[in-house]
């Protein structure tokens, strides 16, 4: 988020320069690795499909303009138990968009699934939903995609923040800046950075797995879908193998409770155990050995206690105590596909005063920051 905020604001020659010490596919937060699901429609909430729309366009763009390739095409499904409150508000998200007609089709029960893709075997009264407007985002490609142009603007060191009436001061180890807003895009060390929201957001551990397929060609891309399935055991993700590592999985769910520098790099097979059953469930042809693991940190809100379609969406807002202060607390597991959508938020925050960012982001749906 920091990433496509500065590349935002390089665009329209603003003099901004941006701080982070980890580099580029370092383990720790939660950019690194491959890969992350771009999906039109989410289940999480119906304000997230603008943004979807006009991050697609932003990563198009940048395709354009850096000559790689950041989006590779491939439906995503979604199925769960009857009833499965993901598979019934992805659908009614899809309904509920202007230009839903024809985008969410194909298999709608588990069944139907099995048919569609042999490497599945879910329950056949299971409910199920087909986006085929959704794709394979390549992660640490579009960080760097992001960071090309503004590779000379950014300081490798840590920074921290004090607001003084002559500006917002900032400090590292041999940097101090006086700049006339900040925009605070931390991942799981915004709370760290601003105290005042380390209230509302909890950092959890989330483990992600390579798993060596018994049937490599069933879950091949193009002959396999993303997915995300409402287990029994767990609520997972994962990827065809798109890259000759394995079929990537991971929990959805959220994990325990963890600080952003005090956690350990590899999942254990205890960890891993509700994914592994899951697929030896509901996708043998993917359940073969764990191969690579990998961690992964979501930075959560809390509900909202003011308005009732605060829900637990991120936020992206001014600092209701000194608006020169910009926040933006992406990713909760499913930030990523927004990035270039929430850089220009985040830019014209800083540039137009008379500017806010969708209702459902906003800070004022906490009673500590109502308005």
């Amino acid at each position: 988020m920091g990433s496509a905020a500065l590349h935002a604001l390089a665009r329209r020659g603003v003099d901004a320069i941006g701080f982070d010490p980890l580099i580029v596919g370092e383990a720790r937060g939660s950019s690194h690795g491959s890969c992350r699901i771009w999906r039109r429609f989410n289940f999480e909430s119906p304000a997230y499909t603008a943004l979807s729309d006009e991050a697609f366009a932003g990563w198009r763009a940048l395709e354009a303009a850096s000559g790689r390739t950041l989006l590779r095409p491939c439906p995503l499904l979604e199925a769960g138990p009857p009833g499965s409150a993901i598979v019934r508000q992805s659908r009614e998200v899809a309904r509920a968009a202007a230009q839903a007609a024809g985008v969410v089709g194909g298999p709608t029960t588990g069944a139907e699934v099995n048919a569609a893709w042999p490497a599945f075997r879910l329950p056949q009264d299971w409910d199920a939903v087909v986006q085929e407007s959704a794709g394979i985002l390549l992660a640490q490609t579009a960080l760097q995609a992001l960071r090309d142009g503004v590779a000379d603007r950014i300081v490798p060191l840590a920074a921290r923040i004090e607001a003084t009436p002559a500006g917002v001061r900032v400090v590292t180890a041999d940097e101090d800046i006086l700049a006339g807003q900040a925009i605070v895009a931390a991942g799981p060390w915004l709370g760290a950075v601003v105290p005042a929201l380390a209230p509302l957001l909890r950092v959890t551990r989330q483990t992600v797995g390579w798993f060596r397929p018994s049937r490599p060609a069933a879950v091949a891309l193009g002959d396999f879908p993303i997915f995300l399935l409402e287990g029994p055991r767990a609520v997972i993700y994962g990827f065809p193998d798109f890259e000759g590592r394995g079929v990537k999985v991971g929990q959805h769910d959220h994990g325990p409770t963890v600080s952003p520098d005090d956690w350990t790099s590899a999942p254990t097979d205890a960890e891993l155990e509700p994914v592994r059953a899951s697929l030896a469930a509901f996708i043998p042809a993917a359940a073969g050995p764990i191969v690579e693991r990998e961690m992964c940190l979501y930075t959560n809100t809390l509900a909202a206690d003011v308005r009732p379609d605060g829900g637990e969406e991120f936020i992206i807002d001014r600092l209701p105590s000194d608006p020169r202060i910009i926040v933006a607390s992406p990713c909760s597991g499913h930030g990523a596909k927004f990035a270039p959508a929430i850089g220009e938020i985040l830019a014209s925050l800083a540039l137009d005063p008379a500017f806010e960012a969708d209702r459902a982001f906003r800070l004022d749906r906490f009673s500590a920051f109502a308005r």
